[in-house]
């Protein structure tokens, strides 16, 4: 069976759009520029972009920037964002411009499309915008490297650290289990002097505890994000108590 299209415009031009997509024009363009790789963005970086756009859309309904209707409607598509249920829509490759705009925009005509939908409007109809609503008081140039950084924060809290500290409390366990057992150490690929395998473990479980601390020490620095600071870091066309 042939596959339908519709007809989007935007800023340049008339675009073909499955008819099935949430995405638009922008995203399908993007699409067609970048047949690079294949690979797309990973999970953790469709939730960050998820989780940004509800919070932005939370902050805009607080300051009475976008009315009740809309924001809430984009506070609902965004969270199925966040939870994987569009994973499939987002289809930009991962090498594409330099500051994420198209995977931005992906995430942005996504919402907008889904929000439509849930206010019972039609799927590119743009009753609510992917730029004058959903993205209402961000810039790609921040909304991408805050991404990056809640999606980095994510892997290392919850997946890298918990498994790193298996693997130190494993490791211990076999330090004790083992520390009775003597064998020759070895210095320049040659037999040297006695050591205890128990000794020998202690040296692993050392080595992941450090860098334990120093991914810890690392994620510190990911706590500041660029959300708020727009184009070119100055905020501008956005509110102070939104970057608050």
């Amino acid at each position: 069976m042939k596959e339908a299209f519709r007809i989007e415009k935007d800023s340049m031009g008339d675009m073909q759009v499955p008819e099935s997509a949430y995405y638009g024009a922008q995203t399908a363009r993007a699409h067609e520029n970048f047949p690079i790789s294949g690979y797309r963005l990973p999970r953790a970086m469709i939730r960050a972009l998820g989780e940004i756009k509800r919070a932005a859309a939370q902050n805009n309904l607080a300051l009475k920037k976008i009315d009740d209707e809309k924001a809430n409607a984009i506070i609902q598509a965004a969270l199925e964002v966040i939870k994987g249920k569009w994973d499939d829509q987002f289809v930009v490759d991962i090498f594409q411009t330099g500051s994420g705009t198209s995977s931005n925009m992906n995430a942005n005509e996504v919402i907008a499309n889904r929000a439509t939908e849930i206010l019972g409007k039609a799927r590119g109809e743009k009753y609510i915008h992917p730029n004058d609503h959903v993205n209402f008081g961000q810039s790609s140039n921040d909304v991408f490297p805050t991404a990056m950084h809640l999606a980095t924060l994510e892997v290392c809290l919850s997946h890298l650290l918990p498994a790193l500290e298996v693997l130190k409390s494993s490791l211990q366990t076999k330090e004790k289990k083992f520390d009775s057992v003597v064998k020759i150490g070895r210095t320049h690929l040659q037999d040297a002097t006695p050591i205890r395998m128990g000794q020998v473990f202690s040296g692993y479980v050392a080595q992941v505890d450090d860098s334990i601390q120093r991914i810890k020490k690392t994620c510190e620095g990911l706590y500041p994000l660029a959300l708020g600071g727009t184009a070119v870091g100055t905020g501008i066309n956005t509110s102070k108590n939104f970057i608050r």
